[in-house]
């Protein structure tokens, strides 16, 4: 469908990639992967005809449409989601126009037997025809159809574009592109903005979809449910493997050790050449030799290799003081915006150590619950914070908060501490900041090289409770492993806001799930979440143990979702539950305030012990019976409380479970 000889472009003294030849077939499902900055969306752009190469040649059928989503969207704010659908069938409305011009010639004309107008007739009864099989008079149907596939209410229609978050304009683009069914469809970066859900309906549309599809992700688990070939870009070449990504990384490490062999091959012989060169340049009867060596140097082609692999490289973060045992306590949080409920009866404990994913649609609260966990939002209810909790918060906006007037090296040491100083390069390096790119300023990088420079920052700096939003959405592949790694061996609690199965899978061990205004927790992995989340209907799923909330968005319908209208039958069976739960939390309460004055009472106990054993290491109080007879009482008092402590903790776990 689409060909593409000898290709190359040029930003500066050495070319982004040059001599690039590859086709593109009907039904292929292809990868485009290398590291940031390699070329992947000016590829797709050149591909898309929105960018002309230095040279080279892309041949493109005359019948062939292209449907193209860039990583930057450019919506405009003052249309509303139907009319920014509309519109997808602009060629349609066009065509539309020209056979109405050509009607109302044939009304106004009475030179009926005029070739000119037998001409007009032939030429208006072709278009019109055109124009049914294309299906145009039914483009309003179509358009709602698609809408609700891809989870928009109808009162959403004529809602202005710039009311959604990123993620439900992104799926309006993905509308338009749908509607207009291209036979090659290029994506670019399609789920940084998207959920869980509408990442795996993006999976099965791409299953299914007629035409060939070429799509740029760093969504690891994505691009292997997806595509069936990968083009790599890398050192200026673009290579070319027929198998999926999985496959694919282990061929690429194959051809890394085999580029390394001759690489050293190659700079051996290069060696000894200049030795040669060197030991014989002025013997008259190593002259002919000489001059032969220097011609062979001069024809060498140097061999290029990947810069080194440094995904294995493990990082930890900074050590911190012990939290207490539940960082973050939350019971009947609500909070609501105006007339509408973000969500409402939220009741969870994180416990130290913790690591737990938040997930749903974009929209229904977990950045809003995020926020109420750092203090930045008011809300109702009860969130509690544990003692000595240190949060370390990486928003989707942390990048904006960076000094720019220094560079990447000093941002990352003004944080650094101890030993890790020693290895600030090596880290650098990890997140695609190596050579000279840390001596850049922070006001000159873009904002996914911003992005990562705010998380090398976080992962240095000493905390315990770790909420990461969106972490993954401008980090490549070994960013993400590194982070991935550093996460999992935090001594802390981690709470990820995450789409990135992926990165999630093997990281976390409780799910929190957002919807219909409710959070429900999920034990277990993120897959199994995922394997719940298809064998259960959407309501069950999104409202259970909820029916207080229910009832008040059922009043509330048209502002919220129809989603939250509740079956009657499904309301009645959960209302004999309701007594049940309160009862439950109201233990579940009393448990935790038992847990939390105790641990009240041995801080202040171990305090105290600590001052009486500086008091006692001073000579002349050494023999005071009063502050030893202080101490002993106090060490026995501890002892107890410890054992309560111990007790009340029992009790609150067997609660929890």
């Amino acid at each position: 469908m689409i060909s593409v000889e000898g290709l190359k472009v040029e930003f500066g003294i050495k070319p982004l990639f040059c001599d690039a030849n590859f086709v593109i077939n009907s039904r292929d499902r292809i990868a485009l992967v290398g590291k940031n900055g390699a070329g992947k969306s000016t590829m797709l752009k050149i591909l898309c005809g929105m960018q002309k190469p230095t040279a080279g040649v892309v041949a493109v059928p005359n019948d062939t449409t292209i449907g193209y989503l860039p990583q930057v969207m450019r919506l405009q704010d003052d249309t509303t989601v139907r009319e920014e659908t509309k519109k997808a069938f602009a060629g349609n409305m066009q065509m539309k126009e020209q056979l109405d011009d050509m009607n109302r010639l044939l009304a106004e004309r009475t030179d009926y037997d005029s070739d000119e107008y037998m001409e007009l007739v032939q030429k208006f009864t072709q278009e019109h025809e055109r124009y049914m099989m294309m299906g145009a008079e039914n483009y309003e149907a179509e358009i709602e159809r698609t809408l609700c596939g891809l989870g928009f209410l109808r009162s959403d229609f004529d809602r202005p574009t710039c009311e959604f978050s990123g993620g439900w304009r992104m799926r309006i683009e993905l509308a338009k592109i749908l509607l207009q069914r291209p036979d090659v469809l290029l994506l670019d970066e399609p789920t940084n903005h998207l959920d869980i859900e509408s990442i795996q309906w993006l999976e099965q549309f791409l299953a299914q979809a007629p035409g060939a599809v070429v799509l740029v992700s760093h969504d690891r688990a994505f691009i292997n449910n997806v595509t069936n070939r990968t083009l790599e870009i890398s050192c200026g070449k673009v290579v070319d493997y027929r198998v999926k990504y999985d496959e694919y990384v282990v061929l690429r490490n194959e051809r890394r050790e085999q580029q390394l062999r001759a690489y050293e091959n190659q700079q051996k012989e290069i060696a000894d050449m200049k030795d040669f060169i060197e030991k014989f340049r002025y013997k008259p009867t190593k002259a002919v030799q000489v001059q032969s060596r220097i011609k062979q140097l001069a024809k060498i082609v140097p061999i290029e290799i990947d810069e080194v692999d440094t995904s294995a490289l493990r990082l930890k973060f900074a050590p911190c003081l012990r939290s207490g045992d539940y960082p973050v306590i939350c019971d009947d949080v609500r909070k609501d915006y105006g007339v509408h409920t973000v969500f409402d009866h939220v009741t969870l404990t994180i416990k130290r150590g913790e690591k737990v994913a938040f997930v749903g649609k974009n929209g229904e609260g977990k950045s809003t619950l995020v926020k109420c966990i750092m203090g930045e939002i008011a809300h109702t209810g009860t969130l509690k914070i544990g003692h000595n909790v240190q949060i370390g918060y990486f928003a989707q906006n942390q990048a904006q908060m960076l000094d720019e007037n220094i560079t990447v090296f000093e941002t990352i040491d003004n944080v650094a501490k101890g030993d890790i100083r020693m290895r600030i390069n090596d880290i650098l390096g990890a997140f695609m900041f190596g050579g000279e790119a840390s001596d850049k300023k922070v006001k000159v990088l873009s904002g996914g090289e911003r992005s990562r420079l705010a998380m090398i920052k976080l992962l240095l700096e000493p905390v315990n409770l770790l909420i990461l939003d969106e972490p993954t959405n401008h980090l490549d592949m070994q960013s993400k492993d590194v982070l991935k790694e550093a996460v999992r061996a935090f001594d802390g609690t981690a709470i990820v806001v995450s789409h990135d199965r992926e990165f999630l899978d093997g990281l976390v061990t409780k799910v929190y799930e957002f919807g219909g205004g409710c959070v429900k927790e999920h034990i277990g992995g993120i897959y199994d979440f995922l394997r719940e989340r298809k064998i259960s209907s959407l309501i069950q799923l999104e409202n259970t143990n909820f029916p207080d909330l229910a009832k008040t968005n059922k009043a509330k319908e048209s502002v919220i979702s129809p989603l939250n209208a509740y079956n009657d039958s499904i309301y009645s069976k959960q209302k004999s539950n309701y007594a049940e739960h309160k009862e439950q939390q109201k233990k579940l309460r009393k448990a935790e305030k038992a847990v939390s004055e105790s641990e009240a009472r041995i801080e202040r106990m171990e305090k105290r012990l600590k001052e009486l054993d500086d008091i006692l290491c001073i000579p002349e109080n050494a023999s005071n019976m009063d502050y030893i007879s202080e101490y002993t009482v106090t060490k026995k008092n501890l002892d107890e409380e410890v054992e309560k402590w111990e007790k009340f903790s029992e009790e609150l776990e067997l609660l929890n479970n």
